[in-house]
Order: structure tokens, then sequence, then C-alpha cells
């Protein structure tokens, strides 16, 4: 009994024990959660203000960007607004300053027409005057000689016939004396060059170079993976490289004759060599300009030497090099200066002019065609500059500007100049152009010419360089003659090709013809 009511008592007290228990757990619990739902708060509090922060700081700072925009657009709008209204004013300045000018055009066109209103009263009372005077004069000779009008017509017709034949008389012997002078001039200079003598030799050029190669699989080398090589040639020298089926060969096609030339050494040597990639291409060919440059130097030191000319400058030294790759319709060009410095120098020494002169002019003539793919303008005009520039005389700069009368030749030294270069060119065999070829160009070059209205005759002269037209002068008037040089100028530009330019030349002269009978 004792233990049951031990057990209860103890039953009872672990009950009460066990609810204590649980409840200061629970409350503690509570307290834990109380506290951290206060600081969620205070934490949800904080971040809820550092956003509010962020927010009004992002706001604060797109206000400030939105304001600068906004005073930048302002700023460019009232610089545009400024500068509107100073061209405004400026078209106002200008459109006031125009009226002035209109009045005061106005002004002196009104006083103008008032003062040919004058005139012209002026010149009708005179023509009056000059009418009654002349009556009256007739009247008073008639009277004096008691002859009539028409026996007096007679006898002033009479004598002015005597004074026209003396005046012809002295025309005709003064043109006789200048045409004796010009035909012993011109037969000195026939002689001259009969008796010339001037080995010539025979070179043609084209713009293509072939290269062979030992075989077709070279080819392939050639143009390297992807066609790399021929790439990194076609870069370096500036020329096409063309690669098709003719066996065993490439073909190099470029303007320039000089990088044509550096482009074929080029290859031959890396072709000799067998090591063909860019890097060895590039190599080969800035070796190859270096030499190229040499040769150049030493063919114009060659060609000077052997024209006699000397003190050129180095300069021109290398241009008159850089002739040899330059060719005319078949001729080498330093072929050409060479054989034209020949000729003026013996033409010079016939007819008792300077010939060392004549020779430095015949050799540097067309050195302007060394640059003249490069330089706008005609290889005559270059060749001047060219020679103004390196300090060559003004007898050597006006002849070689005027060799093709572009400027009219003001010394016999540049009349030699025109002489020797259409000898040089013209001569048998100096150019590929047939006859039947040039025959054509003279005759449509005149038929272009017909085909214009008001033109009696036209003729195609200097070997086709100019054509000269005579036009009708009761069609054709000053100012049309001008207009028509320049529609002729269009015409052949259009319709036909030649070397170098073409002058025209529009002739209008009246012609008054009496007859005696």
């Amino acid at each position: 009994m004792l233990n049951l009511i031990i057990f209860m008592v103890v039953a009872v007290v672990s009950v009460y024990a066990g609810y204590l228990l649980r409840r200061y757990v629970a409350e503690k619990k509570i307290q834990d959660a109380t506290e951290k739902a206060k600081q969620i708060l205070e934490q949800a509090k904080k971040e809820a203000q550092d956003k509010r922060r962020e927010a009004e700081l992002e706001a604060k700072d797109l206000l400030y960007r939105m304001r600068q925009d906004f005073e930048r657009e302002t700023k460019d709008r009232r610089l545009e607004i400024s500068n509107l209204e100073k061209r405004l004013t400026q078209k106002e300045e200008n459109i006031e300053r125009r009226l002035l000018l209109l009045e005061t055009k106005e002004k002196e066109i009104g006083l103008r027409q008032e003062n040919i209103k004058k005139l012209e009263d002026a010149v009708k009372a005179k023509e009056n005057q000059l009418q009654l005077l002349i009556a009256e004069e007739k009247e008073r000779l008639q009277k004096i000689s008691s002859l009539s009008a028409e026996e007096a017509k007679q006898i002033l017709l009479s004598r002015l016939n005597e004074e026209l034949n003396n005046e012809k008389a002295g025309l005709i012997k003064r043109h006789e004396e200048e045409l004796r002078s010009i035909t012993d001039k011109k037969a000195r200079e026939i002689l001259s060059l009969a008796i010339q003598k001037c080995a010539v030799e025979h070179t043609v050029e084209s713009t293509v170079s072939v290269v062979n190669l030992p075989n077709d699989e070279m080819k392939g080398r050639v143009i390297g993976r992807e066609g790399r090589n021929i790439r990194a040639l076609e870069m370096a020298t500036g020329v096409d490289v063309i690669i098709d089926d003719t066996p065993e060969a490439v073909t190099l096609s470029a303007f320039d004759t000089v990088r044509r030339e550096i482009a074929r050494l080029s290859l031959e040597k890396l072709i000799t060599d067998g090591r063909i990639h860019p890097g060895r291409i590039e190599e080969i060919v800035e070796k190859t300009k270096k030499e190229m440059d040499e040769k150049i130097r030493e063919e114009g030191e060659r060609v000077a030497f052997e024209a006699g000319v000397n003190g050129l400058h180095p300069e021109l030294i290398k241009l008159l090099g850089r002739l040899k790759y330059r060719t005319s319709f078949g001729q080498n060009a330093l072929q050409h200066s060479k054989e034209v410095s020949f000729l003026v120098g013996a033409i010079a020494s016939e007819i008792g002019f300077d010939f060392r002169l004549a020779r430095r002019i015949g050799l540097l003539h067309d050195i302007g065609k060394a640059v003249d793919h490069q330089v706008e303008g005609t290889h005559a005009k270059i060749g001047a500059e060219l020679a103004r520039k390196y300090n060559e005389a003004q007898e050597v700069v006006h002849a070689i500007e005027a060799h093709h009368e572009e400027t009219a030749p003001q010394s016999m030294y540049a009349i030699l100049a025109v002489a020797g270069d259409a000898i040089s060119a013209t001569r048998p065999g100096a150019r590929r152009e047939t006859l039947e070829t040039y025959i054509k160009r003279l005759e449509k070059l005149e038929s272009i010419a017909n085909l214009f209205k008001g033109v009696e005759k036209s003729f195609a002269i200097q070997a086709g360089r100019e054509i000269r037209v005579i036009v009708q002068p009761e069609k054709i008037s000053d100012a049309d003659a001008m207009n028509l040089a320049r529609d002729i100028r269009k015409k052949i530009e259009e319709g036909m090709e030649y070397p170098g330019q073409i002058k025209v030349t529009v002739i209008r002269e009246t012609r008054s013809i009496e007859y005696a009978k």
C-alpha cells in the first residue's frame, strides 16, 4: 500500500514536472520565435531602407543624366538656331547687296540706253550732214571740171586701179623675198637630212611578257596552295599573272613595262631557285627592283654618253633609262630619243647652230613619256616641267614643250625638235602601224570633220596630229567657228583611237576678189 502511494506521488510529481518542462520549452520557443521575428522585421526594414536609398540614388542619377541630355540638346538647338540666324542674316545681306547691284545696273542700263539713243541721233545727224556735203561736193566738182558723174567715176576708178597695181607689185616682191629666204633655209635642212646616215635598231614591245617554264608541273608551284604564291607575286610586282592552257608558259600582263620586266626577272629567278613561297617571292622581288634601278641608271648613262650629252641631273638620267621600257606603236622610246638627238644635232651643225644644245634637246624631248602614265597631262608638257625642275636651259624647256606644236615654236631649236621627232617617227620600219592603217586613220579624221554643216574642206596634216578645217564664211561666224572646233574635238574623242593628241584648227576667212577686164 505504501509503495502504491509512493508510486502515485512520484507519478503526479513526474507529470507536473513534465508539464512545467513543456511549458518552459514552449515559452522559450515562443520567445526565440518572437526575437527571430523581430530580427527579421528589423532586417526587412533595413533592406527596405537600403532599397529605397538605392532607388532614390538611381532616380537622382537618372534625373541628372536627363537634365544633362536636356541641357546638351538645348545647347545644340540654340547653336543651330544661332547658325540659322547667322545664315538668314547673311542671306538678307546678300539679297540687299544684290538688290543694290540690280538697282545700280538698272541705272547704268538706263544711262547707256540714253547715251546710245543720243549717239544714234548724233550719227543720223552726221549721216544727213555727210550726204548733204557729198551732194554739194559732187555739184561743185561737176561745175569745176565740167564732167558728168559717170566720167568722174571712171577717172577715179582708173586712179584706184593704178594705186592697187603698185601695192600688189610691192606685196608680190616682198612675198617673193620671204619665200626665197624660206626655201633657202628648207633647202639646207633637206640637204643636211639627205646626207645624214643613222644606224637604227628595231625594237617591238607589247603589253605582255611570256615566261617559259621547264614543265607544266611548275605551274602548280607558281600558283601555290589556294593561289597564295600567285597572289603574293601580283601584290609585290603590280602585274597580272595569267596561267592558261598554254603549255610550259606563264603570261605577265601590265601597262607599266618596268613593273612587267621586274615581274619577269623575278619569276625566272624563282623558277631557277625552286623555292617558291610568299616570303621568298617578296625577297626576290625587292632584290630585282634594286637591280632594275641600277640597270635603268646604267642604261640612261650609256645613252647620254653615246649622244654626247653631259651634265644631266641624276634623276633625268634615271628617267632616260626608263624610256628603254616604253614604246609607242612598237617604236622603242629610248632608241627614238637617241635617233632624234643624232638627227637634230646633225641638222643644227649643217645650218650653223649649236649642235651640242640640239643633241641635248633631241635626247630629252620625250622625257615626259617616262612618267606620263603617272602624271596628268601630255608628255610634252610633263617633259617641259621635268626639264624646268632639274634646271635645264630655257631653250631646252621650250623645245621639249613645243616639239608637238602644242605650244607655238619660238626658236629654231624648237623647230628642229619638231622636224627630228617627225623624221624618226615616220621613217620606214620605225613603227608597227601599216601604211593602210595610217591612211584609213587620216581618211576617218577628215570624214569626221566633213560631217559638220558649213565645212568646205578639211585636211589631216602633221602625220594625223592635226586636222585643219576650212569653213564657209557666209554660213559660219567667228563664234560658230569656236563651237565647231569643240564639237569636232568631241566627235574625234568619241569615234576614234589615236596616239597622243590631235589639234583641231578651224579656219574662217573672207576674201574680196575683183577681176580686171
